[in-house]
């Protein structure tokens, strides 16, 4: 059974930095990353990473948010930094393997 558990969300200021974590067990993924759904807005890709392939940003976080990945621990983590309010989200960890799978999620709150 195939699980995806994120932590790391909470409230930050806007130029703050937070650091997500995602756990995921019961398969080996082919993919892994993190996609996010803001109030009243379309869930969208944030980063995601390919085994062995090529990092995929969208373009609103590139230079501020890295997504890394531990595949010995079945790991994925999204920096991110010099946050900005239009980030507010619930941010999702992702993974593929034949299918799509998804957490639960976890609320990042940027306000002053």
């Amino acid at each position: 059974q195939v699980q995806l558990v994120e932590s790391g969300g909470g409230l930050v200021q806007p130029g703050g930095s937070l650091r997500l974590s995602c756990a995921a067990s019961g398969s080996i993924f082919s993919t892994m990353g993190w996609y996010r759904q803001a109030p009243g807005k379309e869930r969208e890709l944030v980063a995601t990473r390919p085994r062995g392939g090529i990092t995929n940003y969208a373009d609103s976080v590139k230079g501020r948010f890295a997504i890394s990945t531990d595949n010995a621990k079945s790991m994925v983590y999204l920096q991110m930094n010099s946050l900005k309010p239009e980030d507010t989200a619930v941010y999702y960890c992702y993974a593929r393997q034949g299918m799509d799978y998804w957490g639960k999620g976890t609320l990042v709150t940027v306000s002053s």
